[in-house]
């Protein structure tokens, strides 16, 4: 009974999230066009012809911490402490940073300035990775590796690398979106497996505020989300996992937020390999990412979008199911098979192919 009740507050919580996004998008539109927040298409990268407005991420903001500060205050199984507002204040920090850029196109050392910043008040005020569990590199009976003084630059190095993975591949209509509702709907079925309530519900909030926003965002967007909406999501999806799921002393817990997200994060990853080979700065944009390759193989925008939107279904699945792993034998057997998979996949589809071999197709 306990559950079920705890699975109906998540369910009003998305509700209401998704609801304040929606009525709030359209306010976002116009504030986007007031100051200047436009995105005016310069180079054959972008998919779009006309300026779209770019801070969309506004509202789902607005939107997560509206419906989180309310279930606070209407029910126990969120509470005000220390690291709840931590999350608050640093993803603050992210959405002004994120306004800024939106609008004037700011220095990426200072966009990293101000994600680290925003990693150490969350750090500070106790969410923190203290441990991974990884029994094949333990002898002990746990299996636990504790990592003390590393413990606050790896958390901070998590927070910031997730934070960019999601605004890495927002290069679709509805693609950074659809993708962060599903790896947020995926890590909440984990943590509400696991005992994790208030993780879960944050989760719902995240991933209600996330829904809200994308009828306006699918294909043809009528507006982007922006910086302020792909930094403050992935910021949001590290933190809360780094307090729920990672913090839960299971066998490679880890590894669940790392499939969960796995779109963006092995994306992002092939996307450093392959400007690595052909020489580039890893930070320098490129037409090689998945969804480009897809649009390569002759896939439509919506096509795209919805096959990566089914790539991210499958891996929050094997998270969910990882999470429920009956031994650890099984958990590394997933996990192998999954990483087989998804090797396997980004050798067919080109993405750690290098310039030359692309010209000559």
């Amino acid at each position: 009974m306990y559950k079920q009740n705890i699975l109906i507050i998540g369910c009003v919580a998305f509700a209401i999230a998704l609801l304040i996004s929606y009525l709030l998008t359209p306010y976002a539109k116009k504030v986007a066009y007031k100051i200047g927040a436009i995105d005016v298409p310069k180079d054959n990268r972008r998919m779009h012809k006309e300026p779209i407005p770019r801070l969309g991420g506004l509202a789902i903001y607005c939107a997560f911490v509206i419906t989180a500060l309310v279930m606070a205050l209407i029910s126990p199984n969120i509470s005000l402490n220390s690291e709840f507002i931590g999350i608050l204040i640093g993803v603050t920090v992210i959405v002004m940073i994120g306004i800024v850029d939106d609008v004037k196109q700011i220095s990426a050392k200072y966009k990293l300035a101000a994600q680290i910043l925003a990693a150490v008040i969350v750090v500070k005020s106790g969410v923190t990775i203290d441990f991974i569990n990884l029994p094949i590199f333990n002898n002990s009976e746990s299996g636990y590796v504790f990592l003390k003084a590393l413990r606050i630059p790896l958390t901070v190095f998590w927070i910031v690398g997730i934070t960019n993975t999601v605004n890495l591949i927002d290069g679709l209509d509805g693609l950074a979106a659809g993708v962060s509702a599903i790896a947020s709907l995926s890590l909440a079925a984990v943590a509400f497996n696991t005992g994790q309530y208030s993780v879960a519900i944050l989760l719902l909030i995240l991933a209600g505020a996330t829904a809200g926003f994308l009828p306006y965002n699918f294909n043809p967007a009528q507006i982007f989300m922006g910086d302020t909406g792909a930094l403050a999501i992935g910021f949001l999806l590290a933190t809360i996992s780094v307090e729920g799921v990672i913090k839960k002393a299971a066998t490679l817990a880890v590894a669940i937020p790392v499939l969960a997200l796995g779109v963006p994060i092995f994306d992002t990853t092939f996307a450093i390999i392959r400007r690595l080979l052909n020489n580039k700065p890893i930070m320098e944009a490129d037409k090689g990412h998945l969804h480009h390759r897809l649009l390569e193989h002759g896939l439509s925008q919506k096509q795209t979008v919805v096959a990566l939107y089914g790539i991210s279904m499958a891996l929050g699945g094997s998270a969910v199911i990882l999470s429920n792993a009956p031994s650890k034998q099984s958990a590394y057997l997933l996990i192998a098979t999954v990483l087989f998979l998804v090797l396997f996949g980004a050798l067919k589809m080109g993405l750690f192919r290098k310039e030359e071999e692309k010209a000559k197709i």
